[in-house]
C-alpha cells in the first residue's frame, strides 16, 4: 500500500521556491534570501529586488569628456553617481573597491531619486551641471534607480547619461531608454572567449548597443589589456591578432551606425591585473585599424 502525501499545511513543510532574475545573462536562480551573482540583486520574499537601490558610493561633478563621452555636449560638467555590484568580474578592474562587493563590504550613503534630483539642481545652479551620469559601478544592476531617478531628471529639464558595460537584457533596456540621452558602453573585445574570462556575454552586449544606438547618443569604450584583448608581448601572432580582432569590432560597429565613437583606452595595472600597461605602438596601430571604419576614434591614457 502506497504511502499517502499530506498537504503541505499538515506536513509543516512548504517548498521553498526560487525565483528567477532577469536582468542579465547569468539568469541567477535565486531562493529566500539568496543574492545573484552581481551582489545587487536579491530575492526578498519572493521577488527578485535591488539591495541597492539608492544605496550610491561615490559622487562627484566630473568633466563629461571623464565618462568618457567626447561627442555629447562637450566641455560641460555632469553629477556623477555610483552604487555597488557589477555582473562581470573583470581582474584588471578599476573600480574593484566597488563593483567587487556588496553593502556590508563598502561605505555607502542612502538617497532617495527626488534628493540627487535636488542635488543636481544645485550643482546646476552654481556650477553649470547638465544632469547626472549612472557610472563607477555597473548601473544596470540596479536599473530601477536609474529609471525612477533619470525620469525625474528629465522631468526638470536635465540630461542622463549611462555608462555601462551592456550586459542587460533588452527588456531592461527599454525600461531606461527613454530616459537616456546618452551611453557610453563598454565593448571588452571582440571574441566570445575574452567574453566568457570576464563572465559576460558578446552577443548580449551587442544586442544592447544596436537598440541603445538607435534612440540616444552613444559611444563605445574598449579597454586594450594584454592577455585578453591586446598583445602580451612581441609575439607576432598574437599582435596579429589583436590587430585582426580590433578590424571586426570597427567593421562591426561601422555596419551599425559609423559615426559612433569608439574610445581604445591602454590599460595600466590595477585589481588583480599585474601585466606591464599596454604597448603605446599597438594602441596606435589599433587606432590606425580602427579610422579605417568609422569617423571618430580617439585614444585614451596614452
Amino acid at each position: 500500500m502506497s504511502e499517502a502525501v499530506l498537504p503541505e499545511e499538515e506536513t509543516g513543510q512548504k517548498e521553498e521556491k526560487a525565483q528567477v532574475c532577469d536582468v542579465c545573462m547569468h539568469a541567477c536562480s535565486l531562493k529566500e534570501g539568496e543574492t545573484g551573482a552581481c551582489r545587487a540583486r536579491r530575492n526578498i520574499e519572493g521577488a527578485v529586488r535591488p539591495v541597492n537601490y539608492g544605496r550610491i558610493t561615490s559622487i562627484a561633478l566630473d568633466p563629461i569628456e571623464k565618462k568618457p563621452l567626447k561627442r555629447f555636449h562637450p566641455g560641460s560638467l555632469i553629477l556623477s553617481v555610483g552604487s555597488f555590484g557589477c555582473n562581470l568580474h573583470c581582474a584588471f578592474c578599476q573600480n574593484h573597491e566597488i563593483s567587487q562587493h556588496d553593502g556590508s563590504s563598502v561605505r555607502n550613503y542612502e538617497y532617495t531619486p527626488h534628493e540627487l534630483l535636488e542635488i543636481a539642481k544645485r550643482a546646476r545652479d552654481e556650477d553649470g551641471n547638465i544632469g547626472i551620469a549612472f557610472t563607477y559601478n555597473e548601473p544596470l544592476v540596479g536599473y530601477e534607480f536609474v529609471r525612477d531617478t533619470a525620469k525625474l531628471v528629465h522631468e526638470a529639464g536635465m540630461l542622463n547619461v549611462l555608462v555601462t558595460n551592456g550586459e542587460a537584457n533588452i527588456k531592461i533596456l527599454e525600461e531606461i531608454l527613454p530616459y537616456v540621452d546618452a551611453m557610453n558602453i563598454d565593448l571588452k573585445g571582440y571574441r566570445d572567449e575574452i567574453y566568457q574570462r570576464l563572465g559576460g556575454d558578446l552577443d548580449m552586449v551587442k544586442s544592447f548597443i544596436k537598440r541603445a544606438a538607435k534612440e540616444c547618443h552613444v559611444e563605445i569604450t574598449s579597454l586594450i589589456v594584454p592577455g585578453y584583448n591586446g598583445s602580451s608581448g612581441s609575439d607576432g601572432d598574437s599582435r596579429t591578432e589583436c590587430v585582426e580582432d580590433m578590424r571586426r569590432q570597427a567593421e562591426w560597429i561601422a555596419s551599425v551606425d559609423r559615426s559612433i565613437p569608439l574610445h581604445i583606452t591602454r590599460y595600466f595595472p590595477a585589481f588583480c591585473e599585474k601585466m606591464p600597461p599596454t604597448d603605446t605602438a599597438l594602441m596606435k596601430e589599433l587606432k590606425d585599424t580602427a579610422d579605417r571604419y568609422l569617423e571618430y576614434v580617439y585614444l585614451g591614457n596614452v
